[in-house]
């Protein structure tokens, strides 16, 4: 159960005086839908209010903050016509006080004639004149010292301002606790950080206060790098089976090339993790092409060998089957026997592999989140392979675990290279594989960025690419975050290019119901079909070898992580494939570096780095996947730069202050709850 202490913050917004179901609409569309989250709503920016006695040319494009006398009103006749003060400061230098579409009414009580006003915004010129376009703080030179010189500006939503989010927040800091320290204290000194209740208030108060800022980052980091800890210690204090193969089945397997030293490198790793009573928790991380799916089934021949069953897993049930297909070939002629279950795999097939899987027949069971589902029942299930994509949680990892009768070896593979820094964060409970090298054989694919304005050429390129016998991806553009907006630019696409091609041109979209979305990418996978036209919204990781050709409209407007999974799609067999960068007229200058460094690299690890360095704070994670742990305060930047003392103190906390039990330990398990990452509490069923 979460802390008493920690119950203000996790109170619905309503609590807060003022917010009724009219105000939080807004707040719910910022995702402010408790006290906490409005805490952790910090600024992005701020704005100096200048204190002016005189009205100044010079302050043009500048807040200011003054006192002015109202003279008169210029009120227009039309709806339209704006209403305008004309004012005078203490040395008679006149301005405009301009409202448009106001009610006249309320603008003659606000600003009384004669009666001095204390009144901040922006100046500009308009003409000869100077004027202050909807000042936003008008009040009485009494309430003027209320007034702060320095005012945050909060990422905003339809419905409401900087200003009530500020007033909100004000509320959301008198119901915080102070909270004991869970930082240690050397630590704490060296960084200069105040204690949490006080960072908090001074980010809001002044968004340029760094060290507040900072603070805030760090506890995000630290509660998220302990949880991880906490987890991979429960898991390794869990005895699960050795796993010692005979070499008989890797022996008999026949490879047509020897194994890259990075897969040679990873499959020891693994085999050297088997062999231990302690559960494998390993992430194997390789480019597309790189070779995993060999480094697996490597895995699942020692488990064969030593006589235990084998589950994989993939997030798809096209993928799944493609597993299966790729297994059957690589490993046909080992006394093995490999079977496949899906949600679609239905009466006496499905019977006869739940018959073999209890039975101990089947060895290796391929399929989705079927083979984990209620009446799936294993004589021995030894290791799980999990899958590109797939986020395994610990939700999931403990339904797994009910699975068999001591925790089985996990491995889950990953076809996105993530930067070290960023695997540390979001995976630091799990040891890490890395396949850094490319088979022999494998050509890199070609990219070239081409200019939006030839789209007729590209067509024409496309037709003699099909003309010769080859299959095509073609990408639409990413419109805006919506996949209503994505599926209407892909349809005109796939319309366009029907005119052109005829039916030999599919379309698949995030809204397409699964065995709809399934049948159109199998009969590209077949080659029934010759173009694939996707939004990026769905994963198109058929593994199709004759699609040589990828067309990536808007290029300009993706990430570099998203532009080298999309190219991946080609490339998977012989011969040389192109992938097209379709660019707009006007390119920024990170989308410019972006698509250079794709046309430059095919290297996965070195564009995960660079994509680190180029994205914004809020795409550090990319879209939310069950399993993750999201970064709210920290940035790219000082994920980078804290991460690496976050992770030190954390294991200080455990090894040598008692872990959650110690004084220390009983702060940070406030953190913990505090950040939403009690779930590493629950596991060790202390909290």
């Amino acid at each position: 159960m979460r802390p008493e202490v920690l119950n203000p913050l996790f109170a619905e917004i309503t609590a807060l005086h003022g917010v009724g179901n009219q105000l939080a609409k807004p707040l719910d569309r910022l995702g402010l839908s408790r006290v906490v989250d409005l805490l952790f709503h910090l600024p992005t920016g701020w704005i100096d209010r200048l204190p002016r006695e005189e009205l100044d040319v010079a302050d043009a494009g500048r807040v200011i903050a003054i006192a002015l006398t109202p003279l008169s009103y210029r009120i227009g006749t039309s709806a339209r016509a704006p209403a305008r003060v004309q004012a005078v400061d203490a040395q008679g230098n006149h301005v405009s006080l301009v409202y448009f579409r106001a009610n006249s009414g309320w603008v003659k009580k606000l600003f009384p004639l004669n009666e001095p006003r204390f009144v901040s915004g922006k100046l500009e010129t308009y003409g000869q004149e100077l004027q202050i376009i909807h000042p936003d703080i008008v009040c009485s030179p009494g309430e003027a010292s209320e007034t702060r010189e320095r005012d945050a500006i909060y990422p905003l939503s339809e419905g409401i301002t900087s200003k009530r989010i500020a007033g909100l927040v004000e509320q959301a800091i008198e119901r915080a606790p102070e909270l004991p320290e869970w930082i240690e204290p050397s630590l704490l000194a060296q960084h200069g950080w105040p204690r949490w209740h006080e960072a908090l208030a001074r980010i809001h108060a002044d968004p340029a206060d760094g060290k507040a800022r900072e603070r805030l980052a760090y506890d995000e980091i630290f509660a998220t790098q302990l949880a991880l800890l906490l987890v991979r210690g429960e898991a390794r204090a869990k005895r699960g089976k050795a796993l010692k193969g005979d070499g008989r089945l890797r022996d008999a397997l026949k490879l047509p090339y020897a194994p890259t030293g990075a897969q040679a490198r990873s499959i020891a790793e693994i085999e050297g993790d088997m062999q231990q009573q302690r559960p494998m928790l390993r992430m194997l991380q390789g480019d597309v092409g790189s070779g995993k799916t060999l480094v697996a089934a490597m895995a699942l021949l020692i488990a064969a060998e030593a006589g235990a069953q084998s589950a994989f897993l993939a997030p798809t049930e096209i993928l799944a089957r493609q597993h299966y297909e790729t297994l059957s070939k690589l490993l046909a002629g080992l006394d093995i026997r490999i079977a496949i279950l899906t949600g679609r795999d239905k009466g006496s097939a499905r019977e006869s592999t739940l018959m073999g899987l209890a039975s101990g027949e089947i060895d290796i069971l391929i399929g989705t989140h079927a083979i984990f589902q209620e009446g799936v029942i294993y004589r021995d299930l030894g290791l799980v392979v999990v899958d590109e994509q797939h986020r395994f949680g610990v939700a999931q990892r403990m339904l797994l675990q009910a699975k068999a009768e001591r925790p089985p070896h996990l491995l889950v593979m990953t076809a996105t290279p993530i930067p070290r820094t960023l695997t540390l964060a979001q995976y630091g409970e799990m040891d890490v594989s890395r396949l850094d090298e490319m088979p022999p054989g494998r050509e890199p694919i070609e990219t070239r960025v081409v200019s939006e304005e030839r789209l007729s050429e590209v067509v024409e390129a496309l037709g003699r690419h099909l003309d010769g016998g080859g299959q095509a991806y073609w990408v639409c553009p990413l419109v805006e975050e919506s996949e209503k907006s994505d599926m209407a630019a892909a349809e005109a696409r796939a319309e366009a290019l029907r005119s052109r091609f005829g039916d030999r041109v599919g379309l698949v979209h995030g809204r397409m119901k699964g065995p709809e979305k399934d049948a159109v990418m199998a009969r590209f996978a077949s080659g029934e079909l010759g173009v694939l036209v996707a939004t990026t919204v769905i994963e198109v990781g058929v593994d199709v070898p004759n699609a040589r050709l990828i067309v990536i409209e808007h290029a300009d407007r993706f990430g570099l992580a998203q532009l080298h999974q999309l190219r991946g799609r080609v490339g998977r067999g012989g011969g040389q494939s192109i992938c097209l960068l379709l660019r707009g007229g006007q390119l920024s200058e990170t989308s410019r570096a972006r698509l250079a460094l794709m046309r430059e690299t095919n290297d996965g690890f070195r564009i995960a780095e660079e994509d680190l360095r180029l994205r914004g704070a809020g795409e550090l994670l990319g879209t939310r996947q069950s399993g993750d742990m999201q970064f709210r305060l920290a940035t790219p930047e000082t994920l980078t730069e804290l991460l690496p003392a976050a992770n030190g103190d954390a294991r200080l906390l455990i090894d040598r202050d008692g872990g959650l039990h110690g004084e220390r330990g009983e702060a940070a398990r406030l953190a913990l709850y505090l950040f939403e990452r009690e779930s590493a509490v629950s596991l060790l069923r202390s909290g």
